[in-house]
């Protein structure tokens, strides 16, 4: 099988898993709570709380409009991937329509429900596809203004819970922001990692100490750039390093022991690529100590 073969059937396994632990996260915990969501998923249940219709019929429906959109702005892959996702969820919120948990604590919905959504959200995304409704949204303001899709999925999500208000109740609104929060968190947690890497840029006249410590005491590796300071017009070395979170308080005290006034800039790196770190998931790397 070529590589490209087994990249397809990896993403459609993705998607799967990911559209199953969603439907029982709507079915099991989300409907029988009577929490809302965001979203198309958040309308369907708004129809299912006041006119008793099966989400897994108005999940098609009201995705198709959406995926006509998505289908101008997006690229094609995507859009036959979610295409699949659409209808295996719709199949899946079926399925799982005898699962019931009423929880006795509402929070407990709440963090299951929430919990559940992002994680099968994030194993669709992991497999280049979209439930539809704000997800094609959030993907469409990721690649035309370069929000993160965690954050602009919630954006267009709160607004379709806000509407859900008059339905829900005070109590359970609120619970479904908890959720909502949790689902987003459990989604940046799938799609950039546990322990996302930083960017550091460091200018400073004693760069070759700098490196040498960094080389020696931290081991990752670093890229020397050429720089020239615009108001005096000098040559000035900049190193580059990419570095993992728990390694961010030991490269700023280095820094400042040896030349407190370098300047630095730190940036969170949404994505990292390349010998050294993490490429995919299903694809296993060794840590080198090498970054490009």
């Amino acid at each position: 099988m070529t590589k490209e073969g087994k990249k397809i059937i990896f993403n459609v396994i993705k998607i799967m898993i990911g559209c199953f632990v969603f439907a029982v996260a709507v079915n099991m915990f989300a409907l029988p709570n009577k929490l809302g969501e965001g979203g198309v998923t958040g309308i369907t249940m708004i129809l299912y709380y006041t006119h008793n219709i099966s989400p897994a019929v108005t999940n098609i429906l009201f995705n198709a409009v959406i995926l006509v959109i998505g289908w101008k702005l997006l690229d094609k892959q995507t859009i036959l991937y979610t295409i699949l996702a659409v209808g295996i969820l719709s199949v899946f919120l079926k399925f799982t329509e005898g699962l019931q948990f009423v929880a006795d604590e509402g929070i407990v919905a709440a963090i299951a429900a929430g919990g559940l959504m992002g994680l099968g959200m994030g194993f669709i995304m992991k497999g280049e596809g979209t439930t539809a409704g704000s997800m094609i949204l959030a993907k469409i303001m990721n690649k035309f203004l370069g929000w993160k899709v965690s954050y602009a999925l919630l954006f267009f999500d709160i607004i379709v819970v806000i509407t859900s208000l008059s339905v829900i109740g005070i109590e359970k609104f609120l619970l479904t922001i908890v959720s909502l929060m949790i689902s987003t968190k459990v989604l940046d947690f799938i799609l950039e990692g546990s322990n996302p890497k930083k960017t550091v840029m460091i200018v400073s006249d004693h760069y070759e100490e700098i490196a040498l410590a960094i080389d020696q005491k931290i081991s990752r590796g670093i890229t020397l750039l050429n720089g020239v300071g615009y108001y005096k017009r000098e040559p000035k070395k900049i190193l580059y390093v990419v570095i993992s979170r728990d390694q961010l308080m030991a490269i700023q005290n280095l820094i400042n022991d040896i030349d407190p006034l370098a300047f630095v800039t730190i940036s969170d790196a949404q994505s990292v690529i390349g010998e050294g770190f993490t490429r995919e998931m299903f694809i296993d790397t060794e840590e080198t100590g090498d970054s490009y």
